[in-house]
């Protein structure tokens, strides 16, 4: 390890990282791979075949106790009363009471004194803290314990793309009668597999099928080896930032952080302000309402690239890019904005570029889905 990463945390694969030549990266405060060559052959073996990230810098919470339900109900803006099957998972935002977003995070039912949360790498520690400070203020009596290191530490592994899951179950053939019917955003946990205990869900941040696969922390080497000896290519950072830009999700602290609104960044849908039930932010939510829109750009015109915090300018007024790329699948470049109300899909725009100001076209989200194109 070099001497700059030695203050960098580390995940359990970063010395298999490092064996198989992955070029590293500060990753806010995490040494972090950004490829293992062609960042380009990575994305697309996602999107065409199947590649795997370690994500065990994310950060596994569980939460257990007799009132986790209810402190839920309060604590995230989706409503937890949608997951009444075991087995079931929730993406939500944890809101401050200002109702804008602490997180955005994953919710797996076990039972009713088991849930689990999945939150960021870089907001981890101040969303426990957070949660430890309503488990107080609300009395819930919860054991709030994180994952990512210590005792039961959890490794991360997203298996992702188009033969994802039948790659994964030749490596974890134990897994697959419980996972062949398992529909998108359901979870399970099987014992006994060669590599242990395994938490096998049916979510990613690629736009793609595949499986987040957790497993204990000093069993994540020996799995991401026998996944890559199946035909798992290994991505890092980069492809999976164009490929979440092209499947159009969220990247928390640039699509959305505590200054926003998630009404604003294209979450309504994981907002519940129909229920009676109350939760942090709802109220701001209400009197707030939504002051933007949260759409996608094509650049039409050549002579730049689109990146976050580019000026947008519309008839109704200024937009900005939240985040910009080029995308590889569709060979144009692409980003997802906050635009003003009243721009619709097909609006021509301009973006400003140094002194430039280039057209780009307003389209839907995602712009690529299953490996197909979406938006043109």
């Amino acid at each position: 390890m070099t001497q700059a990463a030695t203050s960098l945390k580390v995940t359990p694969l970063n010395a298999t990282h490092r064996a198989s030549g992955a070029k590293m990266v500060d990753f806010g405060g995490w040494d972090m791979p950004v490829n293992y060559g062609s960042q380009i052959e990575e994305h697309h073996a996602v999107r065409r075949d199947a590649g795997m990230f370690d994500v065990s810098h994310m950060c596994v919470v569980d939460l257990k106790g007799d009132n986790v339900r209810a402190f839920l109900r309060g604590l995230v803006a989706n409503n937890v009363d949608k997951l009444q099957v075991p087995g079931k998972a929730l993406y939500s935002c944890m809101l401050k009471p200002e109702g804008t977003v602490i997180d955005d995070l994953i919710i797996y039912f076990f039972s009713e004194n088991w849930f689990r949360l999945v939150v960021n790498a870089g907001t981890a520690e101040k969303d426990i803290v957070w949660m430890q400070k309503r488990n107080e203020e609300t009395a819930a009596g919860l054991t709030i314990t994180q994952r990512r290191s210590g005792e039961g530490a959890y490794a991360l592994i997203a298996v992702q793309g188009p033969n994802a899951r039948a790659k994964a179950w030749e490596v974890l053939p134990e897994t697959k009668e419980a996972s062949a019917e398992m529909k998108p955003f359901n979870v399970v946990i099987v014992p006994g597999t060669a590599f242990g205990e395994v938490m096998v869900a049916r979510t990613g941040y690629t736009g793609e099928d595949g499986f987040e696969i957790g497993v204990a922390a000093e069993r994540a080497a020996d799995l991401w080896n026998a996944l890559a000896a199946a035909g798992v290519k290994p991505a890092g950072l980069g492809a999976r930032d164009t490929l979440r830009l092209e499947a159009g999700m969220n990247l928390y602290g640039q699509d959305m952080d505590e200054t926003v609104n998630p009404l604003d960044a294209g979450l309504a849908w994981t907002i519940d302000l129909v229920s009676e039930r109350d939760f942090v932010g709802k109220q701001a939510l209400l009197e707030q309402g939504q002051k933007a829109q949260f759409l996608g750009l094509i650049l039409r015109e050549k002579g730049g690239i689109l990146r976050a915090h580019q000026k947008v300018i519309c008839a109704q007024g200024e937009g900005e890019i939240t985040s910009g790329t080029f995308s590889p699948s569709m060979q144009e470049a692409i980003a997802l904005a906050r635009l003003p109300m009243g721009v619709v899909v097909g609006d021509t725009v301009h973006v400003v570029i140094r002194d430039k100001q280039l057209a780009a076209t307003v389209v839907k989200l995602p712009f690529v889905r299953n490996g197909k194109v979406l938006a043109a």
